[in-house]
C-alpha cells in the first residue's frame, strides 16, 4: 500500500519523521516491494481479508479474517487475534488471566468497554463487571477453534446495541474438523501448552471436541505461575441455510501478577524492570457456557436465525496500583469479585426477495435479550489477600430487552441502502450493603441506522454511514448517592445510557480478484464520559467527547502461498470541554501494522508481521505522553502431510517497550504521604521463543 504523506507530515503532533515510525515504516515499504515481485502470479479465488466483498459489504470499515489467516499469526496471547480488526492494538497491563487493554478509534477501551465481542452470538463483554463495565475476558476462546472472525466500525449495524459504539467482533466457531489435531508447545520461562481437537460422525450430525492446557511462569522476577484449562463440546447438523448446532465450553485459570510499576522504582534501581512491588497480586477466573443456534430458509424465502446461550462466570481479582498512598500500614490492595449466571439470546426472521417501490429489498426483524444475575459482587481493601476492609457488597440483576428492524433495498445497479432502526429497554435493580446506595429503574433509548452504499463502479464502491449507537453504565452508579469509601459524602447518581452518534465516508477498491483496498474517514461524538470505576467502587465523570480519524488497508494474496497485508490508523479523542485539557487520556494517534506470509500447504513456510503505536497523552493537557511501541513477531515451520514443526519469535528485536502507561499518583515506602506522580508501566515482555508440534491425524 503506498500512503502519500510528505515527510513532515503531522496528525496531531504525531510526526511521521520520528526514528522509530520511520523504521515500521520502512517495513512496511520492505513487505510491499517483496509483494510486488510476485506481479507474475497467477491469482485464485480468496477468502478471508482480501476476499471480494463488493456488493456485500454496507462500509469500508467492515470485513472478515478466516481460520487460516487467524492461526498463520504468531501471538503471545490469544486475545491479539483481535488485532486483525484494522486499528486495534491489543495489550495487557497485569496476569495472562486477567482481560487484556484494547485500542481503537480513539478509544482507550480499557477491558473491552464500546467494543462488543461475541462467540457464536453469545456476548464476551460484562454488564456490571466487579473490575469495569464492559470487561471482556477472551481467556475461554481456543484459538484453534475459531472458523472465521467478522468485524465492523462504528454505531451503524441494527443488530448491534450496548457496548458497540467504537465496533464489533464476532468469532464464529468450527462446526467440523476436517481432521484431528494435537499439538504441543514448550517456550521460554517455563511456557507449556498443549491443545487437541477432532470430530466424529455422531447422531445424524457431527460431534466436535477439544481441550487445552496452558502453563507459564513468564519473564517477571515475580513467576506468574499462570495455569488455564480450557475445552469445548459441540454437536452440528445441517447446511448453510439449515442447521442446529449447541456448545459447552468451560474455562478456569488462576495466575499471580506483576502488575503495573511506577518508574521511579526502575530508574533508582529499587526494583527490576520486570520487577514487582506487591508479591500477592493476582487471580482466579472461570467460565462455563452452553448455547446453540438455529437456522431455517422457509418455502415462502423467510429466513429465521435464533441463538440462546446461559452461563456462569466468577472472578476474584487481587490489585495494587498506589501501593502504600491510603494505607501507609497495610497497603493498597483490594479485592474485585465477580459471581453471576448470565443468559439471553436472539430470534430473528429475513423477509428476502420482498418489493419496496417496485425495487428488491430484504426486510430483517429481531428480537435480543441479555440478562445478568450477579450476587457477591465486591470491592474490599487486603493485605496479602486477606480482607482488612470492605468498602462495599452489591447484588445486581441487569436485563436488557432489544428489538430492531432493517431494510436492505437496491435501488438500481449502483445504488442501495440499508435503513434501520433499534430500540432497547434495561432493567436495573441493585442489592446494596449500603440501602442509600439500593435502587432499581427502567431506562430504554431507540437509535436509527442509515448506511448507503454507491457502486460498484469500475471494481469501486462508496460508502456513507450514519447512525446512533449508546452504552449503558454500570447499574451500580445508578444508584450510588454515598461514597461507599467513607459511607458519608454524597455523590450524584449517573444516567443509566449514553448516547453516541457516528458517521463514516468510505471506499473500498477491489484491484483484482485478490488485491482489495480500503479507506475511510470516520467520527463519533459521545454524550459523556460517565465510567463506574470498580477500582474505587465509585463513578467518575468526564465530559462529552468528539473523536475522529483516518483509516487506509490493503489486503492481497494473488495465491495459495503468498499473503500480504498493510493498515494505517490515525484518530483523535478531544474532550468538548477543554478546561481541564482537551486530550482523551491514552488514545493512540497513530497505529501501523502489516505482515506477510509465505509458504505452500506442505514444506517450508514463514510469517513476519510489524505492529507500531505511537505515543499517546496520558493526561488531557498532553503534558505527560507515553512512549511508543514497536513490534515485531516471527515464525518460521516446516508441513508435511501429517505433522506441522514451527517455532515463534516474538518480539524479534528485543525492544524495550511498554504495554501500557498511566500517569497518577503513588506511594512507596518513605515518600511522602501525599504521594508522588509518576508514569506507572507494564512493560513488554522480552523476545522469547516457542517451538510447536503438531499431529495430524
Amino acid at each position: 500500500m503506498s500512503v502519500g504523506f510528505s515527510r513532515e507530515f503531522r496528525f496531531s503532533g504525531v510526526s511521521l519523521s520520528s526514528f522509530p515510525l520511520r523504521r515500521s515504516l520502512a517495513v512496511l515499504a520492505f513487505l510491499t516491494t517483496a509483494a510486488s515481485a510476485q506481479d507474475a502470479l497467477e491469482p485464485l479465488v480468496v477468502s478471508g481479508k482480501a476476499e471480494n466483498l463488493l456488493g456485500e459489504a454496507d462500509s469500508a470499515s467492515k470485513g472478515q479474517s478466516d481460520r487460516e489467516e487467524l492461526l498463520d499469526r504468531p501471538y503471545l496471547r490469544r486475545g491479539e487475534l483481535l488485532e486483525v480488526v484494522p486499528g486495534m492494538v491489543v495489550t495487557q497491563h497485569a496476569g495472562g488471566g486477567k482481560a487484556n487493554q484494547y485500542f481503537v478509534r480513539g478509544y482507550n477501551l480499557d477491558h473491552g468497554t464500546d467494543f462488543g465481542i461475541f462467540v457464536d452470538g453469545m456476548p464476551a463483554n460484562y454488564r456490571a463487571h466487579g473490575h469495569g463495565q464492559g470487561y471482556a475476558d477472551m481467556n475461554f476462546l481456543i484459538p484453534e477453534f475459531v472458523q472465521q472472525l467478522d468485524y465492523e466500525k462504528g454505531p451503524f449495524d441494527p443488530r448491534m446495541g450496548d457496548l458497540t459504539t467504537a465496533g464489533s467482533a464476532e468469532f464464529s466457531l468450527v462446526r467440523a474438523f476436517d481432521r484431528g489435531f494435537a499439538e504441543i508447545t514448550i517456550g521460554e520461562d517455563e511456557y507449556f501448552r498443549g491443545v487437541f481437537g477432532d470430530s466424529v460422525q455422531m447422531g445424524g450430525g457431527t460431534l466436535t471436541f477439544g481441550g487445552e492446557a496452558t502453563y507459564y511462569n513468564g519473564p517477571w522476577v515475580l513467576e506468574e505461575d499462570s495455569h488455564r484449562f480450557n475445552g469445548l463440546v459441540r454437536w452440528a447438523t445441517g447446511d448453510e441455510d439449515n442447521f442446529f448446532d449447541i456448545t459447552l465450553m468451560g474455562y478456569q485459570a488462576e495466575w499471580t501478577s506483576s502488575d503495573q510499576i511506577p518508574e521511579r522504582a526502575i530508574l533508582s534501581g529499587q526494583i527490576d524492570r520486570y520487577g514487582y512491588l506487591d508479591p500477592t497480586n493476582g487471580g482466579q477466573s472461570q467460565r462455563y457456557s452452553l448455547s446453540m443456534n438455529w437456522g431455517h430458509l422457509a418455502a415462502n424465502d423467510v429466513r429465521w436465525r435464533a441463538n440462546a446461550y446461559a452461563g456462569y462466570y466468577d472472578l476474584d481479582l487481587y490489585s495494587n496500583f498506589t501501593y502504600f498512598l491510603d494505607d501507609p500500614v497495610n497497603g493498597d490492595q483490594f479485592r474485585q469479585s465477580d459471581q453471576r449466571i448470565f443468559f439471553g439470546g436472539e430470534l430473528s426472521a429475513t423477509l428476502e426477495n420482498r418489493s419496496l417501490f417496485g425495487t428488491e429489498t430484504d426486510y430483517t426483524f429481531g428480537f435480543q435479550t441479555r440478562n445478568d444475575v450477579i450476587w457477591d459482587l465486591e470491592l474490599a481493601r487486603t493485605k496479602a489477600r486477606a480482607d482488612v476492609n470492605p468498602i462495599r457488597s452489591d447484588d445486581v440483576f441487569t436485563g436488557n430487552y432489544s428489538v430492531f428492524a432493517a431494510a436492505h433495498t437496491k435501488w438500481n445497479d449502483w445504488f442501495r441502502t440499508e435503513a434501520g432502526v433499534r430500540a432497547d429497554a434495561f432493567y436495573f435493580d441493585v442489592d446494596s450493603d449500603n440501602a442509600a446506595n439500593s435502587g432499581n429503574e427502567w431506562d430504554g433509548i431507540a437509535v436509527p441506522k442509515l448506511n448507503l452504499i454507491f457502486g460498484p463502479w469500475h471494481d469501486t464502491e462508496y460508502y456513507l454511514n450514519l447512525g446512533g449507537g449508546f452504552h449503558s453504565n454500570d447499574a451500580r452508579g445508578l444508584f450510588t448517592r454515598i461514597d461507599p469509601n467513607d459511607g458519608v459524602t454524597p455523590v450524584a447518581p449517573v444516567d443509566p445510557l449514553v448516547r453516541t452518534w457516528g458517521s463514516e465516508l468510505g471506499v473500498r477498491h477491489q484491484w483484482s480478484d485478490c488485491l482489495t483496498l480500503t479507506a475511510s474517514l470516520w467520527y463519533i461524538y459521545s454524550e459523556s464520559e460517565l465510567l463506574y470505576v470498580g477500582d474505587a467502587g465509585n463513578v467518575e465523570a468526564g465530559p462529552s467527547t468528539d473523536r475522529y480519524g483516518i483509516e487506509f488497508a490493503s489486503y492481497w494474496r494473488p495465491n495459495e502461498w503468498f499473503a500480504f497485508d498493510g493498515e494505517i490508523a490515525l484518530s483523535q479523542g478531544r474532550y468538548t470541554d477543554t478546561s481541564a485539557g482537551a486530550f482523551v487520556e491514552n488514545q493512540v494517534p497513530l497505529m501501523i501494522a502489516s505482515g506477510i506470509t509465505i509458504g505452500e500447504k506442505l514444506g517450508p513456510y514463514g510469517t513476519l508481521r510489524a505492529r507500531h503505536f505511537s505515543q499517546r497523552p496520558l493526561v488531557a493537557d498532553k503534558s505527560v505522553e507515553s512512549k511508543d511501541s514497536l513490534q515485531f513477531n516471527a515464525r518460521v515451520g516446516y508441513r508435511l502431510e501429517s505433522w506441522d514443526f514451527a517455532i515463534d519469535c516474538l518480539n524479534l528485536f528485543d525492544r524495550k517497550d511498554n504495554d501500557i502507561e498511566y500517569y497518577y499518583t503513588s506511594r512507596l515506602p518513605g515518600e511522602p504521604a501525599a504521594g508522588i506522580d509518576d508514569v506507572h508501566l507494564h512493560p513488554a515482555e522480552p523476545r522469547t521463543l516457542r517451538a510447536s508440534i503438531t499431529y495430524y491425524w
